[in-house]
């Protein structure tokens, strides 16, 4: 019998309603998807049944590896990768357009959504992105300005990925049963016309620099990243007495832009 275990932050989904609500999200019929994480196969053996055209599936943990190599060794259309996800070339899985689907593990769930966000062909390599997060990360990652959760995450995602959908999964549908509730979210790659920076590297910088002192204005931030830092937000046309919870998405996107210059 295999059990999750907490070293890998792995709680398995056990309710099938959930399963269902995810999967009526998108059609995966004759389409290429790849599974994150997917434990013992509550999800896989439904991607399955939508008889999609090709599944890839990561799995870091070998022992589930091995059991998921024997669940479904009769079946052509699958391909199991025993490999850290963070350590992946997605490159090398296949060359065509994929869906990409996860329960990802809590302990480094915003760690994956970040690389896949610098994966520099992102609109090209997948159409639609589901995830599953924490509730506490999933709503920084849905916040907008002048919510409570508005955060580092939510402007860095906004960045390359639209959010299309979510809803919450309660604690109880999953075993072992975690302390806190889950949220499932729906991404569609984008191309933003108003983005001309070129590393989401430099926007993570910038928004560490920023929010590392969240609750202070940002006229010492910016002091930090400018010589000529008055001048640089008069240019800009930004409020050095803001705190950087009032800067919008396309505020953080502008200095961005201009630090690469």
């Amino acid at each position: 019998m295999i059990f999750p275990k907490k070293s890998l932050g792995q709680n398995f989904l056990i309710e099938k309603n959930v399963v269902k609500k995810i999967l009526n999200l998108l059609n995966l019929e004759k389409k290429m998807v790849i599974e994150i994480g997917p434990g013992k196969g509550a999800l896989t053996d439904e991607i399955l049944k939508a008889k999609p055209k090709s599944l890839v599936i990561i799995e870091k943990d070998k022992q589930l590896t091995k059991f998921l190599s024997e669940k479904y060794s009769l079946i052509k259309n699958i391909k199991i990768i025993n490999a850290d996800i963070l350590k992946v070339d997605f490159k090398k899985i296949n060359t065509e357009k994929n869906i990409l689907i996860g329960n990802l593990p809590y302990n480094v769930s915003s760690q994956i959504l970040v690389k896949i966000l610098k994966y520099k062909k992102l609109e090209t390599k997948f159409s639609d992105l589901i995830f599953m997060f924490q509730k506490e990360v999933g709503e920084k990652i849905i916040a907008k300005l002048g919510d409570k959760n508005y955060s580092r995450l939510s402007i860095i995602t906004r960045s390359r990925l639209k959010i299309k959908n979510y809803f919450y999964v309660s604690k109880n549908c999953f075993f072992p049963k975690p302390k806190v509730d889950s949220i499932v979210i729906e991404f569609l790659p984008i191309v933003r016309k108003d983005i001309r920076f070129n590393s989401i590297e430099t926007l993570e910088f910038i928004t560490n620099i920023f929010f590392s002192s969240k609750r202070k204005m940002i006229n010492k931030a910016f002091s930090k990243i400018f010589k000529k830092h008055n001048e640089t937000a008069k240019l800009l046309n930004i409020n050095l007495n803001k705190r950087p919870s009032e800067l919008s998405f396309e505020e953080f996107y502008k200095i961005t832009e201009k630090y690469e210059k």
